[in-house]
């Protein structure tokens, strides 16, 4: 499993995000990230909801992996979200989106971007690994998780 500590604080953690919509559960990360890492709330949500217009972030198996350059960042920065509801991100598959990585880096480090991104969804690719995330008792068990402290052969 993937080691995703370096993108996400424990504090940007949503163990159980109560949205009622896309937009809102981008809200909601973004004001987590905003908090953990010191940046403005409102233009993180602005650009991610500008490169959700483009397409859906949803990548299928109920995961979508919302993104966005912001400026002054110093590097890419995350934060995580177990939806109740799950939300529609566009996936392929049309599976409502219950697991939600926020994903923002700097404009002018594309390269950066596109790393963390294949990071984020290989990390998710494993149908195990999704089952953990949501069977998971809250924001440290979930940090665990995504941190790699627990692996595949863990219960």
């Amino acid at each position: 499993m993937n080691d995703l500590s370096d993108l996400v604080a424990p504090e940007a953690i949503l163990p159980r995000a109560l949205a009622t919509s896309r937009r809102q559960a981008i809200q909601m990360l973004c004001e987590a990230l905003a908090k953990a890492a010191g940046i403005d709330a409102r233009v993180a949500f602005d650009a991610v909801l500008l490169r959700e217009r483009l397409s859906g972030t949803g990548v299928g198996e109920g995961v979508a992996i919302p993104h966005a350059p912001v400026a002054g960042l110093k590097g890419p920065i995350g934060a995580f979200a177990r939806l109740d509801p799950p939300q529609d991100f566009g996936a392929l598959d049309g599976r409502p989106a219950d697991l939600v990585f926020l994903l923002l880096a700097p404009p002018d480090r594309g390269g950066d971007h596109l790393k963390a991104l294949a990071r984020v969804s290989r990390f998710f690719r494993h149908a195990d690994t999704r089952e953990k995330l949501r069977g998971a008792r809250g924001g440290d068990e979930l940090y665990a998780l995504i941190a790699g402290a627990v692996h595949s052969d863990a219960a």
